[in-house]
């Protein structure tokens, strides 16, 4: 991919009734455009997650690359294409000895330490948020704000994912404050295609 995509969309699983819903969605954020895509599963069990997993990688697997959140070993079986890493998960240092040199991996970052620390790994990028309030985690860090973008860009090279409360109306100005990428959650939910459509036009 030779230039990192504007829109990074994520599948939470918990908010999908079953998973022919959620695999509906996917769908649908693919015909709307996206080409990167990380499915996120905090409840299931192991058996469960992967069967999600893979079957993701059937029907989308090729245009959309696809990011495993937290698991790398599901997303070596499932055959994604990354892993994305928490500051409470495997370090970036086990994690590649898991995924080895090829796949894609991510880390997301709180604050300034953070990021300084994750640039000297072997992170593909880097993610920091919350940069809005959000619903998406029972308790979420202190939020960043768009200070929290700009200070982060200058602290790394490596692409830049804000997360955290974004959506159509403030994207924009994620992106104008240093942001690589956006990644959405519950603004990609009710019609996902027509949503992920008005991201890129709105993110150009």
């Amino acid at each position: 991919m030779n230039s990192w995509p504007r829109l990074y969309a994520i599948l939470d699983a918990a908010s999908f009734q079953d998973i022919e819903a959620l695999l509906s969605a996917a769908e649908e954020l693919l015909a709307g455009g996206v080409t990167l895509l990380q499915y996120r599963n905090k409840s299931a069990n192991t058996r469960k997650m992967l069967e999600q997993a893979r079957e993701l990688k059937r029907r989308l697997g090729g245009p959309v690359k696809l990011i495993m959140n937290d698991r790398a070993d599901i997303c070596l079986a499932a055959g994604f294409d990354g892993v994305h890493v928490g500051q409470e998960d495997l370090s970036p240092a086990s994690v590649r000895k898991v995924i080895g040199e090829k796949l894609w991996l991510g880390v997301s970052t709180h604050n300034a330490e953070q990021i300084t620390e994750a640039d000297k790994t072997s992170a593909d990028y880097i993610a920091i948020g919350p940069v809005f309030s959000t619903a998406s985690k029972v308790n979420p860090d202190p939020v960043v704000g768009l200070d929290g973008v700009r200070k982060a860009r200058a602290l790394t090279l490596k692409p830049l994912v804000a997360i955290g409360g974004i959506n159509r109306a403030n994207c924009r100005s994620v992106i104008e404050a240093g942001a690589d990428s956006v990644a959405v959650i519950s603004d990609l939910m009710r019609e996902p295609r027509k949503s992920a459509e008005d991201f890129f036009r709105i993110l150009g």
